[in-house]
C-alpha cells in the first residue's frame, strides 16, 4: 500500500500531476512564509539575527540534502543562476570547447553559447541517438580541447535519466569538468554529491523540493570553486550590519574562498528561502527515499495502463535506472492525444504538453486513486 503524504499540503480537490513544472507548496513551508511577511509588516521584526539565520539555516539544509559541506552551497533564485554563474567565472581560453546534448532543455545551452562571442570557446551540441547521451557517446566526442560537459539529471522533454556515474568518469578520466542540472531529479530521489564523479549541480527549488518560485542553488566541488574567479563583489557575502556601525576601513576585494561568495544578492529573502527551508526539512523528514519509493509506485501504475491502453511511452516503459518521475505519453493520432488531454483537464488534472507528448509528473502529494482515475480516462479515451 502506498504511503499517504497528501495531508502535508492543500490541493483541494485538484489532481496535481504537473510537478516538472511547479511543486505544490507544504503547508509548513506557507506558514514559513506567512510569519515572514509578519516580519515584514513590522520591519522591527527583521533583526539582525534574522537576516543573518535566514541564508544560514536554507544553506545549511542544503548541505544536509546533498550531504554536502556549507562551504560548498551557493544561494541562487534558479538553475540558470549556477549555470550562468560558472560560465562567467570559470577561467576559459580561446579554443576551449564545451559540449553540450542538442535535445536538451535551454537553460543548460544558452549561458555556454554566449561564451562564443566573447573568449572564442566552442559549443558543441551532440545529437544523442536515444533520448540522452550515452557514456560512449560523450567518450567518442571528447576532445583534448574539452573542458567542460553540461547536461541534464533528467530529461525533462522525455523522462529519461542519465547515467551520472558513467558520463562523470568519461569527464574525470579526461579532465572535464561534469555540470549537471538535477531541476527534474532532486527531490524526487536523493542525490549525496559525494558519491558521484560530478563537479557541479545545480537546481531549481520550486519543482521536486516543494520550494516558492525564485528559488535554488548549485552546490560545487572545492576543486572548481578553486578555478574560478569572482562575478561579483555582494557586501552581505564579505560585511554584516554590525559591519556598518563602526569604522569599515578601507574596502578589498579578496580572492574567491568558499561557494557563498558566488550568492545571488538578497540572500535574506525572508518570504522564499524560510519556506524552501520547511519543504526541504520536509522531504528530509519523510526520507528522500521513502518519497522516491512514493513516486515509483504510482508512475508504475501510470506505465502500465498506458501499455494497456495502447498509448506510446517516450519515457521508459520498465523500472530502471534510467526511469524517473516523469512519465510522457503519446499517439500516432494527435487528434486522439489532444482530445485525452482535453478529457483530463475537463477532470480537474492538471498536467503539460512537451514535445508532442502529454507529460504526467507524480509526487509525494498525489495518491494512488488519482492515478487509477487517470487510468480509467486512459482507458475510456482509447475506447471512444
Amino acid at each position: 500500500m502506498t504511503t499517504r503524504y497528501d495531508a502535508h499540503f492543500e490541493l483541494g480537490d485538484a489532481t496535481w500531476l504537473n510537478t516538472a513544472h511547479q511543486g505544490a507548496l507544504p503547508t509548513v513551508a506557507a506558514e514559513a512564509a506567512r510569519r515572514a511577511i509578519a516580519w515584514k509588516q513590522k520591519p522591527f521584526e527583521l533583526t539582525g539575527e534574522r537576516f543573518k539565520g535566514v541564508p544560514e539555516g536554507l544553506r545549511a539544509a542544503v548541505a544536509r540534502l546533498l550531504n554536502a559541506n556549507e562551504d560548498e552551497i551557493v544561494l541562487a533564485n534558479s538553475a540558470s543562476y549556477g549555470l550562468h554563474l560558472i560560465a562567467n567565472a570559470y577561467p576559459w581560453r580561446q579554443g576551449d570547447e564545451i559540449i553540450v546534448m542538442e535535445t536538451d532543455f535551454p537553460s543548460d545551452i544558452l549561458p555556454w553559447l554566449a561564451l562564443e562571442a566573447r573568449y572564442g570557446v566552442k559549443v558543441r551540441r551532440l545529437k544523442p541517438q536515444g533520448r540522452v547521451l550515452s557514456p560512449d557517446e560523450l567518450r567518442a566526442a571528447v576532445t583534448p580541447a574539452t573542458r567542460l560537459f553540461c547536461t541534464t539529471l533528467v530529461h525533462s522533454f522525455s523522462g529519461h535519466a542519465i547515467d551520472l556515474d558513467a558520463l562523470g568518469d568519461v569527464c574525470q578520466s579526461a579532465g572535464v569538468v561534469f555540470v549537471v542540472n538535477a531541476s527534474q531529479a532532486l527531490g524526487a530521489r536523493a542525490l549525496d554529491v559525494t558519491g558521484h564523479p560530478v563537479d557541479a549541480v545545480t537546481t531549481v527549488g520550486f519543482k521536486w523540493l516543494c520550494g516558492p518560485y525564485g528559488t535554488g542553488f548549485c552546490w560545487m566541488a572545492p576543486r572548481l570553486i578553486d578555478r574560478l574567479h569572482r562575478t561579483h563583489a555582494y557586501w552581505l557575502s564579505m560585511l554584516t550590519a554590525d559591519d556598518l556601525a563602526g569604522e569599515l576601513g578601507e574596502l578589498r576585494v579578496g580572492p574567491v574562498e568558499r561557494a557563498a561568495d558566488f550568492d545571488v544578492f538578497g540572500t535574506a529573502n525572508f518570504f522564499n528561502f524560510t519556506a524552501l527551508r520547511e519543504a526541504i526539512d520536509l522531504l528530509l523528514a519523510i526520507g528522500l527515499e521513502a518519497v522516491e519509493d512514493h513516486n515509483q509506485r504510482l508512475v508504475q501504475k501510470l506505465v502500465e495502463s498506458c501499455t494497456e491502453n495502447g498509448y506510446r511511452l517516450i519515457s521508459p516503459s520498465a523500472a530502471t535506472a534510467s526511469r524517473s518521475s516523469l512519465v510522457l505519453l503519446t499517439d500516432d493520432d494527435p487528434a486522439a492525444l489532444a482530445r485525452l488531454k482535453s478529457r483530463l483537464d475537463r477532470e480537474g488534472i492538471f498536467t503539460a504538453v512537451r514535445a508532442g507528448a502529454v507529460r504526467l509528473s507524480p509526487h509525494l502529494y498525489n495518491s494512488t486513486s488519482q492515478i487509477d482515475l487517470v487510468g480509467d480516462i486512459l482507458n475510456e479515451s482509447r475506447a471512444s
